[in-house]
């Protein structure tokens, strides 16, 4: 691999700042390349706990840290914050909202979304979990849950507010129906005068036989157990076909049925990006049905060696040819190995086709319990769980966030606490009712008439809500 050089020096340019891409990035730091990272963020997010952000745990900036902080000591990268548009591929550039950035090198992982199977209008009533933006969203919604339970006098539609149904027996809708359930029964309590938290129901909607379908069937049941004695009902084999404003209908087997509720969550599918589709029209690479594009062994596109795609954006496959699963160890290896195959170029050496070393999954199901498969072992309990929490804070990147999230997790462990509870609006004016815009209170309406000013806006936040 020998791209033409520009101006002496190898630009290797990376379109995405998660796992992936700042892994390269850092990988490249005694490279003799020049290092560009893109991102529409100006900072790094470590998904796996952004569900914790979602119920109140941690707070936004404890789960992220700013791009240029983390390069700040590598002299051979540099930041920009923009927006990927396209990608020229014959002139070797990529196409961004504010200009074009040439490259010898592109590598390309910028991630997924949701996937709402074909429907789509469902992510209006059940927000998925992939932005910052998500968890405080999902917060809002949940918190606003209670408060709208503690002011409604019909018993039956105080149920509905207290009802929680996360959709996906994956990871993160265990880790996910695991904190709500936490939240309600314990840390709530005695938080409210009209509404019993503690009456709260969650429940967690998996189309397949189990839960954590990708884990020992074993391991399975001992999260379904977990989960049940936290206060979730786990109903599998159970298919979701409508998704509105007051509530579900799903389908098990030829039963079909609705769920009151008010707050649904989405935790079932994702999408590669849409750069993924840009960059496969411009290489002629090929999608699958998740949006992921196919890459060569060594995580380039056919017919241009130069090209390389990982994370959540690449359908690479293992020895025995299945998609390797869209989890950060599989980005963070991708990200070194691509970087190593650049200095390979550099110096004429051929590289190795990547081979993911999967050192085990984890997923933690609530206070003191998770499940982990580590391959060589397999167990569940307080240990799995102490193995999490060291395992999330090693990968942590900053050391500044290590500490604040120890600190808030023992916090969190010895007063059943989440102190992270902010409920936080847009900046519409017109905030109706979650899940109910007929619904605004007239003197919400009254208010907002009266005047247009941040005081009287901030004031109506109390009583009225954002639009979903």
């Amino acid at each position: 691999m020998r791209p033409e050089e520009r101006n002496g020096t190898h630009e290797v340019v990376i379109v995405g700042g998660g796992f992936g891409g700042l892994y390269c990035a850092q990988s490249l730091r005694r490279a003799p390349v020049s290092v560009t990272l893109i991102d529409r963020r100006n900072f790094h997010l470590f998904q796996p706990l952004l569900y914790q952000v979602a119920t109140g745990g941690l707070s936004p900036a404890n789960i992220a840290a700013p791009l240029r902080s983390i390069l700040r000591d590598q002299p051979n990268a540099r930041v920009l914050m923009d927006e990927v548009m396209g990608f020229d591929v014959q002139g070797r550039a990529v196409v961004t909202r504010t200009g074009r950035v040439p490259y010898d090198t592109l590598v390309v992982a910028a991630g997924a979304s949701h996937h709402y199977f074909g429907n789509d209008a469902w992510a209006a009533h059940a927000p998925g979990l992939k932005t910052i933006e998500d968890a405080t969203e999902i917060r809002r919604r949940v918190l606003v849950a209670f408060e709208e339970a503690e002011k409604e006098t019909d018993a039956e539609r105080r149920a509905a507010w207290q009802t929680f149904v996360v959709v996906g027996g994956g990871p993160t809708g265990v880790e996910l129906a695991g904190a709500l359930a936490e939240l309600a029964h314990h840390t709530l309590r005695g938080n409210f005068r009209r509404c019993d938290p503690s009456r709260s129901r969650v429940l967690l909607l998996e189309g397949c036989g189990r839960i954590l379908p990708p884990y020992p069937a074993d391991l399975s049941v001992k999260a379904a157990r977990a989960l049940a004695d936290l206060g979730v009902t786990v109903r599998t084999g159970t298919r979701l076909t409508r998704v509105d404003a007051t509530g579900v209908e799903v389908a098990c087997g030829e039963r079909a049925e609705r769920i009151s509720c008010r707050t649904v969550l989405w935790a079932a599918g994702v999408q590669a990006s849409p750069l993924a589709r840009s960059l496969a029209e411009a290489t002629g690479a090929s999608l699958d049905r998740a949006g992921r594009i196919r890459v060569l062994p060594d995580l380039s596109l056919p017919g241009h060696p130069e090209i390389m795609v990982l994370g959540d954006m690449a359908l690479c496959e293992d020895e025995d040819g299945k998609p390797l699963p869209g989890v950060a160890p599989v980005a963070i290896q991708q990200g070194r190995y691509a970087a190593e195959r650049v200095c390979a170029g550099l110096e004429d050496r051929d590289s190795k086709p990547f081979r993911y070393r999967d050192k085990g999954s984890m997923a933690v199901i609530g206070r003191s319990h998770a499940v982990a498969d580590l391959g060589w072992v397999r167990f569940g309990g307080v240990l799995a769980w102490l193995a999490w929490l060291f395992i999330h804070l090693l990968y942590l990147v900053e050391f500044g966030n290590r500490l604040l999230v120890l600190l808030q997790w023992a916090w969190n462990y010895f007063t059943r606490n989440r102190s992270a509870r902010l409920i936080t609006f847009g900046p519409e004016k017109n905030l109706p009712v979650h899940g109910h815009p007929d619904q605004t209170s007239g003197a919400a309406r009254r208010l907002l008439k009266a005047s247009e000013c941040p005081t009287a806006e901030r004031k109506c936040a109390l009583v009225a809500e954002s639009p979903d």
